[in-house]
C-alpha cells in the first residue's frame, strides 16, 4: 500500500553548513545531530517523524561519502540518498550515473531472481521483478493487471518474477500468505501462479483467523498439491526464511510500499496502469537492441554452480500459466 508523507522537491540539493561569519564554530554535516538539525529545518518535518542517519559510506563522486537517511512516521517510511562532502561542509542530494554502465546496474545487481516464482521466457529481453503483498488491496489490482495483459501482448520478450514484500504493520495475515504461497511453490510451480490468483480473487473474505482453513480448502481441490504436507508447512513456518530473505532483499533496494515493480532495475514505486507499463516495456525492448547491459540475454548474470548437482539445460519456454477465468 503507497503512503507517500515525504515530498522534497528538489532532485538535485547543494548546499553549504554552517554560517559565514569568523567567528562562527563551522558545523558538519558528518555531525549526525547536526545533519538531522538542518534536514528537520530544511524539510519542515513533523516532530512525531523520526529520522535514522546511516554511518557514511564510500562513494562514486570523488570527495564524498554516501549517507542514507530513512524518515519515518508509524508503518510509513521514505528513504533519501545524500552525498556529504569529507570535509563535512557540503551535502548533494543526486544520482551520479556511469555513462558506459546501466544506469539502473547497482539495482539489478541487488535483484536475485534465480529459484523464484515466474512466468514468462527464459533469456526475456525484459525482466520485470514484482514486490507485492497479498492483502494489500492496490496489489490486486496490478497483480490482476499483469495476469490480463503481459504475456499476452509480450509472449516471448518479457519475463515476470513475484516477490513478497508484506507489510506485518498494516496487513496481519500477509505474511502467513507469503509464507504459504512459498510452501506451495516448493510443491508445484504452476501450482504458485493458481494460488497467486486465487489468494488475491478472495482478498475480501480473507481473515488471520480463515486463511489457513481456505488455504487447506483450496488445495485439496488440487491434484498437484499435497494439503497435508502444505499444512505441516504452514504450522511449521518452513518456508519464513524465504520470506524474510524476500523483505530484507526489497528493504536493500529501498523498497518502502506495495506494489514496487523493477523493469530491467527500473524502480517503478506507485501504481502504474497498463498503457504506461507498456509503453516502459516497449521502450526497454527497443533500447536493449543496441545496449543489451539488461535483461536474461545480456550476459550479465553470474549463477552459482552447485558442486555435486548435475547442471540442467534451461528449457526453452516455461509453463505460462494464464490465469482463470472466472
Amino acid at each position: 500500500m503507497k503512503r507517500s508523507f515525504l515530498l522534497i522537491a528538489a532532485t538535485a540539493l547543494l548546499f553549504v553548513m554552517g554560517g559565514s561569519g569568523q567567528n562562527t564554530p563551522k558545523k558538519s554535516a558528518l555531525d549526525k545531530p547536526t545533519l538531522e538539525a538542518y534536514l528537520r529545518h530544511l524539510w519542515v518535518l513533523d516532530p512525531q517523524m523520526s529520522m535514522t542517519i546511516a554511518d557514511p559510506q564510500p562513494s562514486e563522486l570523488p570527495g564524498f561519502q554516501d549517507v542514507k537517511v530513512k524518515i519515518a512516521m508509524g508503518p510509513q517510511s521514505q528513504e533519501v540518498a545524500l552525498m556529504v562532502s569529507k570535509d563535512g561542509a557540503k551535502v548533494l542530494q543526486a544520482s551520479v550515473w556511469d555513462i558506459n554502465s546501466n544506469p539502473f546496474k547497482k539495482d539489478i545487481d541487488k535483484l536475485k531472481t534465480q529459484f523464484e516464482p515466474s512466468i514468462g521466457t527464459p533469456g526475456a529481453t525484459v525482466v520485470i521483478v514484482a514486490f507485492s503483498d497479498f492483502q494489500c488491496p492496490y496489489c490486486k489490482e496490478e497483480a490482476q493487471m499483469l495476469r490480463k495483459n503481459l504475456l499476452a501482448a509480450f509472449p516471448t520478450q518479457v519475463r515476470l518474477y513475484f516477490k513478497t514484500f508484506p507489510l506485518e504493520s498494516l496487513h496481519p495475515w500477509a505474511k502467513p500468505a507469503a509464507i504459504a504461497s512459498r510452501c506451495v511453490y516448493q510443491q508445484d510451480g504452476a501450482a504458485f501462479w493458481e494460488f497467486h490468483d486465487w489468494i488475491f480473487e478472495n482478498q475480501a473474505s480473507t481473515t488471520p483467523e480463515n486463511l489457513k482453513d481456505k488455504v487447506l480448502e483450496w488445495a485439496k481441490a488440487r491434484k498437484d498439491v499435497d494439503s497435508l504436507r502444505l499444512g505441516q508447512c504452514i504450522d511449521t513456518k518452513a518456508t519464513e526464511a524465504d520470506v524474510n530473505a524476500t523483505i530484507a532483499e526489497a528493504q536493500s533496494l529501498g523498497v518502502g510500499g506495495t506494489p514496487t515493480l523493477f523493469i530491467n532495475g527500473r524502480k517503478i514505486d506507485r501504481t502504474i496502469d497498463w498503457p504506461n507499463l507498456k509503453r516502459i516495456i516497449d521502450d526497454e525492448i527497443a533500447y536493449q537492441k543496441t545496449a543489451k547491459d539488461a535483461g536474461e540475454d545480456c550476459g550479465c548474470e553470474l549463477k552459482l554452480d552447485i558442486p555435486g548437482m548435475p547442471q540442467q539445460q534451461t528449457p526453452k519456454t516455461l509453463p505460462l500459466a494464464p490465469p482463470k477465468k472466472n
